[in-house]
């Protein structure tokens, strides 16, 4: 369900910041934005900035040429960034010739140099991806969440998940008999999903947008609006603007007016800008499909004809009828 706690009426997207504006949506240099905002206006900003992959949207270039570029972003960011303020940098892994080369690691000292503190470092684990021949699957990206001083915003209660033992008691002490727990659910670790079914109401279950995604667009790396929704609900209040420098196909903004808080994104590729613009305003109108917050991911049961080892490899002396069948007997 749509909610627009902050917005009475679907509003209008500014083309470059206005200080009463509702949401900014501004097409071009990210730097030339970031200069015309003024002083700790936002409280969270939060992106996921190009991996120099060499994707349709941007130039690859050396990691080095590539680091030192981002460095100049991120510093420019600290003058707009609120005394209370947080930055949550989504990244993943930039691969030359077979080698990783892990983003987080390397992006890690430049927001330290910058007097920056992390909070957490948030794994988002997914299912689904390239395959790969000579290495682990990939199936993992990181968040980087850090504040700008010891004194920052941070709302637990709006993003607890359900204990996995809500039962549970004090059995020693003052508050012998009494629940050890929150009615209120518990805190969520720092991995964003279900590593194991039995841990499955501890987590929540975001999935990486691919072809079946009901938020897909023509973005080759669209992050949901889930991920960006618990950054917003933790890390901000309702009113707050949220920033996303490299705003691709509006995720960040969505998430962002959904929760009552006021968004601004900027964004140089004019096509991703005009469908940004359409996601919005399909959000105002209550058509945009958006994945539900904590929404379980689908389990398959075992009957779907996708999910069944095919005849052609039920011989096979190792294969994946034999690993199925071990599986079965722990279940």
């Amino acid at each position: 369900m749509n909610n627009l706690s902050l917005f009475d009426t679907p509003s209008t997207i500014a083309p470059v910041f206005q200080p009463d504006a509702q949401l900014v949506l501004y097409q071009g240099d990210t730097g030339d934005f970031i200069d015309s905002l003024p002083n700790e206006a936002v409280k969270l900003i939060v992106t996921s900035p190009p991996y120099n992959l060499g994707k349709e949207y941007e130039d690859r270039v050396s990691i080095e040429r590539y680091l030192e570029e981002q460095a100049h972003i991120i510093q420019r960011l600290l003058r707009i960034l609120h005394p209370q303020g947080s930055i949550c940098w989504q990244v993943g892994n930039f691969v030359e010739r077979g080698e990783v080369f892990p983003l987080d690691i390397y992006y890690y000292p430049i927001f330290k140099r910058l007097g920056l503190q992390l909070r957490n470092r948030i794994i988002w684990h997914f299912e689904h991806g390239l395959h790969t021949s000579k290495r682990f699957s990939g199936r993992y990206e990181t968040i980087l969440w850090f504040s700008k001083s010891a004194d920052y915003t941070f709302n637990l209660d709006p993003v607890r998940v359900p204990s996995k033992y809500p039962g549970k008691r004090h059995y020693k002490g003052p508050n012998k008999g009494k629940p050890s727990g929150n009615p209120q659910g518990k805190n969520p670790s720092d991995v964003w999903d279900g590593l194991a079914q039995e841990w499955d109401d501890c987590f929540w279950e975001i999935p990486n947008v691919k072809s079946n995604h009901p938020e897909k667009t023509e973005h080759p790396c669209q992050f949901p609006i889930e991920l960006v929704e618990r950054c917003v609900l933790a890390l901000t209040n309702e009113g707050d603007w949220v920033f996303d420098p490299y705003a691709g196909v509006g995720s960040a903004l969505i998430a962002a007016v959904k929760r009552g808080r006021r968004g601004m994104g900027s964004e140089r590729d004019a096509s991703y800008v005009a469908t940004a613009r359409q996601r919005i305003e399909a959000f105002w109108r209550g058509e945009l499909k958006i994945r539900p917050l904590g929404k379980p991911v689908h389990v398959p049961s075992g009957r779907e004809k996708v999910s069944r080892v095919p005849p052609e490899w039920q011989d096979a002396p190792i294969g994946q009828g034999r690993l199925l069948e071990e599986q079965e007997k722990y279940e």
